[in-house]
């Protein structure tokens, strides 16, 4: 870059990433009266141009590959919302020999919660404090006590469906009613009550009543490729518009962050970021810095902020930047249900898709004694939905034939399978982090991360029952068992690779001690008072749920104390 173009405002609050931790503490400052400067790395979103939820395959050219997901080059397809892909052009990534870790990103605004499934779970009490019990890993500085009005100021605020269940680990929140459940979820809940597996209505974050201007869900069924209607949640459409809405937020697209800059007192002072279009760099200035990029990018910015005083990444004393690298533990496996033939053709729409359910089976074995420790839970798929490419129903790849006998064939298998997908706990090992590859760049000039990946004995472990669950519940069902995994190779029982889920954290974790974590109860760094990082790189633990309505909070939470640090002056 020739030069630099530093702006003269110096704004109250700088945060960078505008997904679930962005927007919440977009909409908490300005609302409380701060003025924020907000870095996206990727475009505007426009829901009525960029999504693609009621456009047929038959309308789009190449019956839409390359719509949607497509992000600069890479041929993708319809069926997801624009801007996240596993590769970008211009922005790698890299593995240590012997690792298989990929990274999901989103380069738009609102970013991952344009993508994500919106399943909804709270935290529970023991989640928090699971090292108490059990004796690994550690436990979080704070408790379900401290997060759970904020879980309360987050549902009420965005909406989750649910019913209230009162189950061991699956804390009830603030519900809407849930959607029906569909033909194949009432035969996934019998053959889960003859197992005497827990199988309720699911929590996900869509509204099936208005609420604050936004109209309840029409069951189109097309959650992954957007939401025009605003009825399922993201942060750029029911985060961001608030805050704009004050006039106290300024949103810079298309500005991808280099370093945070720190001045003489060793307090953060400025934000360098590149202008994707310009190519130019720039930096802003501000009192305090929100770091809400996601957990990888948000320690990439930490460790390339590097200065005489600190030489190993910002805020980075305790050396636990990129450190204790989380996913959930992931498996997969989808059954034959015969019976699913003779079902008459009939309207299947509903919230979500084909993988995005009414129902879900949360951790049913928290009354007895399991080969591993932590948990999982489960997230079924299945009905006549829009055919996917690559979709665990996909007709085409079970169907051979031609002419008339292919079409019959088809439509008689199409429809007749459940899919079920584990998510687990996974726990913290020394072998899984990421660190800055000492030679690879970006397109900006910017080193990259490289991941070092291993799930250990427990996870394994993990998807060894889920497999075994997986069958019990479609042999319950009537059906037949399709999906074969194997206990040794690189994915014993079909475990995921590092990153396959989309639930990374931990990489910035929080904690009591400065020598060994990164931030406070509140998410302020240790080494750096006007600092926060307010995504999943705080996690402590990777419990069996979904991590985003937690981030939310957890945002939410932080963004207050800030609010109140600062107009006390304290930082």
């Amino acid at each position: 870059m020739a030069y630099v173009i530093r702006s003269p405002k110096v704004h109250d609050v700088c945060i960078i990433g505008s997904g679930a931790a962005g927007g919440a503490a977009a909409k908490v400052l300005t609302e409380g009266g701060l003025s924020v400067v907000m870095l996206e790395a990727g475009p505007a979103l426009n829901p009525e141009r960029d999504y693609k939820e009621h456009v047929w395959p038959y309308d789009l050219p190449h019956r839409g590959v390359g719509v949607g997901a497509k992000l600069r080059g890479e041929e993708s397809d319809e069926f997801m919302a624009p801007n996240g892909a596993w590769e970008i052009e211009g922005e790698p990534y890299t593995s240590e020999p012997g690792s298989t870790f990929r990274w999901f990103r989103s380069r738009i605004v609102g970013g991952r919660t344009n993508h994500w499934g919106r399943v909804a779970l709270r935290f529970s009490a023991a989640n928090f404090k699971s090292r108490s019990a059990d004796g690994l890993g550690d436990d979080w500085p704070i408790s379900y006590d401290d997060v759970a009005p904020y879980y309360d100021k987050v549902e009420s605020y965005i909406g989750v469906f649910g019913t209230r269940e009162n189950i061991p680990g699956s804390p009830d929140g603030i519900f809407q009613p849930p959607p029906k459940p569909r033909c194949t979820e009432k035969i996934l809940k019998n053959a889960c009550d003859k197992l005497n597996i827990l199988c309720v209505p699911a929590r996900m974050a869509i509204i099936t009543q208005p609420l604050n201007g936004r109209p309840p869900c029409h069951y189109c069924g097309q959650c992954s490729r957007g939401c025009i209607s605003a009825s399922n949640f993201s942060s750029s459409q029911v985060l961001i518009p608030p805050a704009q809405a004050t006039g106290r937020l300024t949103l810079i697209t298309n500005a991808m962050a280099r370093e945070i800059i720190v001045g003489k007192d060793g307090k953060a002072a400025a934000a360098s970021y590149i202008d994707r279009t310009t190519r130019t760099e720039h930096r802003i200035h501000a009192h305090s810095f929100v770091l809400a990029a996601s957990a990888c990018e948000s320690a990439r910015l930490l460790l390339n902020s590097r200065s005489s005083q600190f030489p190993n990444g910002l805020a980075n004393s305790s050396g636990a930047v990129g450190r204790n690298l989380m996913d959930s533990v992931g498996s997969f496996g989808s059954g034959y249900i015969p019976r699913l033939e003779k079902m008459p053709p009939h309207n299947h729409d509903g919230s979500g898709g084909n993988f995005l359910p009414h129902v879900y089976i949360p951790w049913w074995k928290f009354d007895r004694k399991s080969e591993f420790l932590r948990g999982y839970h489960i997230e079924p798929g299945g009905g006549r939905f829009m055919p996917v490419a690559g979709d665990f129903d996909d007709v085409c790849d079970r169907v051979e034939g031609y002419g008339p006998s292919l079409k019959q064939n088809c439509r008689r298998s199409y429809g007749t399978t459940i899919g079920l997908e584990g998510m687990g706990e996974m726990i913290p090992n020394k072998n899984t982090y990421c660190e800055l590859d000492p030679s690879e760049v970006d397109e900006s000039g910017i080193p990259v991360l490289r991941f070092h990946w291993r799930s250990g004995d427990n996870e394994i472990k993990m998807a060894k029952d889920m497999q075994q669950t997986f069958r019990a519940i479609i042999e319950a069902a009537g059906g037949t068992y399709l999906t074969e995994t194997t206990p040794d190779g690189a994915n014993p029982y079909g475990i995921y690779d590092g990153g396959v889920a989309i639930h990374e954290s931990g990489t910035v974790r929080m904690g009591t001690d400065p020598k060994t974590s990164v931030l406070n109860g509140f998410c302020q760094a240790h080494d750096v008072k006007n600092l926060f990082v307010t995504d999943a790189g705080a996690f402590v633990t990777s419990p069996d749920k979904n991590p985003t309505l937690t981030i939310l909070a957890l945002s939410w939470r932080a963004s207050e104390y800030l609010l109140d640090q600062a107009k006390h002056g304290n930082l």
